[in-house]
């Protein structure tokens, strides 16, 4: 930005120069190709609208971090990166757990506070709505059901949803490979129960010994764990039809991205349940889309809301698989933000991997809070403003930004006040959600549950008629497997009960149902 460069006075009386200091900042944002446009640089209270903070679209796959304490905007500024990714032809995904951000798809209301903010950021505000997907975890609440089956679903990420400790987490593990093996489709909560009670049943004990040292007691523990977490409720998250993650990558009709709104209002209370559920979206995204190495943009931008609630009490094994699927979807043109208060919600070896950062104001009230303050300043680049004065300074709607440059490069830090979203800055009508969701084309491919055969129903006919011989199924053609443990395949095949069962599932006996970093199965299976 040259020397002339000048803004208006923040009383309006006249230009007042951008001041030498933040000049090389304005000049770290001056990027060539197509970008979002966040705000206007602040510098010593002062908003500069002709010096623009944007981030590089196709840096947004590099994922990024938005954090700030309750009330500073946060969601409002995923409205604003959301509205911009859709109409440059980017899908979205959103978890709304406080249900404000359906107004996306109707357009927003102009006033006073609107005309100021976007007179104050150099933004053209017009009144927009943009193109949305509603969805809603089992069915409960506005949206169309996502629901996965208990294969798809994976050991770990239920065992972080059962909150098993890490013994039981692998315990639940030898289950599933049981199930894997013996083609016990586990559809729902009661086919993996059925399986378990098989188990630790008389005669299902001979099974239980060998598998890998799970004990009878770890397995009743599960079976207990199962058990209560139905009771809960819980039942309608899994099942089928499964959610196909490609869903969440379409374009409407006009070429602008969908923007997928996961609603959790209904299930806010249940906070391990939807953090959890939102990983397995990720990882499925993950095992189904194909390398593509940098992109003009992104695929899929996923925002990751309430992020700590992921971390929490997470074993080492669940972080691992977030660590490394988060460095390698990356190449598969999906960016990940997560959204938190503070930046010590999530764990360095993802925070390292996050190329963007918007960070909103941080409370300082407590020695927790000065704590976390330093810690959070340590992780901005060298800059001249006092981060730790201005961090707790910042006002609703403004943030401290540092992104990717084209080149990869991290901009200078940049205070900025932030654009004003064009869409409806709140809820729409239930009513009217509602019939938005029935209106849609994914309506009738997931609106209406279904209960196939599956492990429940084949071990209770086993049960029911133990000598039964059904007759043998041809086996389907597959790729030759690994070789099995042979004291485990001998485990598995043994019983005489599962002799007669394996009959009638022939064209799955022996197949091991390919697992992913998290335990998760791969579709098309």
């Amino acid at each position: 930005m040259s020397d002339s460069a000048t803004t208006p006075a923040p009383d309006g009386s006249g230009p007042a120069q951008l001041p030498e200091p933040a000049r090389p900042i304005a000049a770290g944002y001056a990027f060539t190709g197509p970008a979002l446009d966040l705000g206007a640089l602040l510098w010593d209270g002062v908003c500069h609208p002709d010096a623009q903070v944007r981030v590089p679209l196709p840096m947004l796959n590099r994922h990024g971090l938005v954090a700030g304490a309750t009330g500073t905007g946060k969601t409002k500024t995923l409205q604003l990166i959301a509205e911009q990714l859709s109409a440059q032809g980017v899908p979205v995904f959103l978890a709304d757990v406080k249900g404000d951000l359906s107004g996306i798809a109707r357009p927003g209301q102009g006033g006073d506070r609107v005309s100021t903010r976007a007179a104050e950021t150099g933004q053209s505000w017009a009144a927009e709505g943009f193109p949305v997907e509603f969805l809603a975890l089992g069915g409960i609440g506005h949206g169309i059901p996502v629901r996965a089956t208990v294969t798809s679903f994976g050991p770990v990420l239920l065992s972080k949803v059962l909150g098993l400790n890490r013994t039981q987490e692998q315990s639940l593990g030898l289950i599933f490979h049981y199930a894997d093996t013996k083609g016990l489709e586990l559809i729902d909560l009661k086919d993996l129960r059925a399986v378990v009670a098989f188990l630790t049943s008389d005669e299902g004990k001979p099974e239980l010994k060998g598998i890998g040292g799970l004990s009878t007691a770890t397995a009743g523990v599960i079976l207990r764990s199962l058990t209560a977490f139905e009771a809960q409720g819980m039942a309608d998250f899994f099942g089928e039809p499964e959610f196909d993650t490609a869903d969440l990558l379409h374009l409407a009709p006009d070429g602008r991205g969908l923007v997928s709104i996961l609603e959790l209002p209904a299930v806010q209370d249940k906070p391990q349940l939807f953090s959890t559920f939102l990983m397995w979206l990720l990882a499925d995204l993950f095992h189904d889309l194909p390398e593509v190495g940098d992109v003009d943009k992104p695929k899929l931008v996923f925002f990751f809301d309430e992020a700590h609630l992921l971390f929490h009490d997470a074993s080492d094994a669940f972080l691992d698989a977030i660590t490394q699927t988060v460095r390698l979807i990356r190449s598969k043109g999906v960016g990940v933000f997560f959204v938190t208060q503070t930046p010590k919600d999530v764990p360095s070896d993802v925070l390292g991997q996050l190329g963007n950062r918007v960070q909103h104001a941080l409370r300082a009230f407590t020695p927790d809070d000065q704590k976390a303050l330093k810690a959070t300043v340590k992780t901005f680049p060298d800059s001249p403003y006092d981060l730790e004065e201005l961090l707790t300074g910042l006002g609703t709607g403004e943030a401290v930004v540092t992104v990717l440059s084209e080149n990869g490069a991290p901009t200078p830090v940049a205070a900025t006040r932030l654009r004003a979203p064009e869409s409806l800055m709140g809820p729409v009508d239930p009513a009217e959600l509602d019939r938005a969701v029935q209106e849609s084309p994914l309506y009738g491919r997931y609106a209406q549950a279904v209960d196939r055969e599956s492990a429940y129903e084949k071990l209770t006919a086993a049960q029911a008629q133990p000598s039964a011989e059904a007759p043998k199924a041809p086996r389907a053609k597959r790729e030759k497997a690994p070789a099995e443990d042979p004291s485990l395949v001998e485990q598995v095949v043994g019983s005489g009960m599962f002799k007669s069962l394996a009959r009638s599932v022939g064209t799955q006996l022996g197949r091991e149902i390919t697992r992913s970093l998290f335990g998760t199965a791969r579709r098309g299976r």
